[in-house]
């Protein structure tokens, strides 16, 4: 099970002494291919709404994973933002939105274990499908606030095939500085102004980048044998190895230059359907082993 984590002491020295890193040349990051399989095709994907979300906040979600595979949105667009994930071997992973449930009425209590999460997201069988878990902002998940988000695999049937699940949840109320971030001033580090979220919304427009990330993670290490670096335990995969990086110029504790909307002044990267804007996250790119960012 890989995870977005937010380790304290690791944005600490980040903030520390950044004159320090640009004196200093990196070393080039590359994420090592191990062999194991990946989700190409068409891959279906199933929503848990896990607790209360609004007509509006779904609406937001799903316009987002359905912006991912749309070629009618202007550039730059989140689809043109998902056509990376194609270097990574054997084709392109075309996303389809399937089966949804609503689970208002908190099933399992508002405090999720771990557990609870590949239990989730057996509700739906099927292979070449990833099922996701959202949250709602009073639902406390096991570990949350240290990771933004996880992805992993269950088994379906008794058989060897695997599925795999996504969770994320809506940080609004329980840690924006952690998992929300530039839409929320952060825990450590320079307290910049936050940006204004694309779509009004705090909560939905982080788990937006969380998803993001995690969709690019799971269809290229879904099994912990795919694209990483570093143990496969505690992975840096093709959008984690990337964090916090949004626009060209970027830095620890700044997000990089970015578009903004006139009438809103909202920040955002990528164009999505429905008029949509999103910000999403800088993904690594096999051809020039760096994060490319949407702008």
């Amino acid at each position: 099970m890989a995870s977005i984590y937010y380790h304290a002491t690791l944005l600490l020295f980040c903030f520390i002494n950044l004159s320090f890193s640009e004196l200093v040349q990196q070393q080039p990051l590359v994420l090592k291919y191990h062999n194991g399989p990946l989700l190409k095709g068409k891959i279906t994907v199933n929503v848990i709404w896990y607790g209360k979300f609004t007509p509006i906040q779904r609406s937001i979600i799903l316009d987002f994973i359905n912006s991912l595979n749309s070629d009618k949105s202007t550039l730059p667009s989140t689809s043109s933002w998902w056509k990376t994930t194609e270097k990574y071997q054997r084709g392109s992973s075309t996303l389809v939105v399937g089966k949804q449930i609503l689970l208002e009425n908190y099933p399992l209590g508002k405090f999720l274990k771990n557990p609870h999460l590949p239990a989730l997201a057996s509700k739906f069988n099927g292979v070449n499908s990833i099922n996701i878990i959202l949250t709602a902002k009073d639902v406390a998940v096991e570990g949350f606030c240290m990771r933004c988000g996880t992805h992993g695999s269950t088994r379906v049937g008794r058989g060897p095939i695997r599925g795999t699940y996504i969770w994320v949840g809506n940080s609004e109320a329980q840690c924006p500085g952690q998992c929300a971030w530039p839409f929320h001033q952060p825990i450590y580090g320079p307290q910049t102004p936050p940006l204004v979220a694309p779509n009004g919304d705090v909560g939905v427009d982080g788990m937006i980048i969380n998803l993001a990330t995690l969709l690019a993670n799971t269809v290229t290490n879904p099994f912990n044998n795919g694209y990483f670096q570093g143990p496969a335990k505690a992975p840096l995969e093709a959008v984690s190895a990337c964090t916090g990086m949004f626009g060209s110029g970027s830095y620890p504790g700044y997000p990089g230059n970015l578009l903004v909307e006139k009438s809103t002044g909202a920040s955002y990267n990528a164009n999505g359907v429905n008029g949509r804007k999103f910000l999403l996250p800088a993904m690594w790119d096999p051809q020039t082993s760096a994060c490319k960012t949407p702008v």
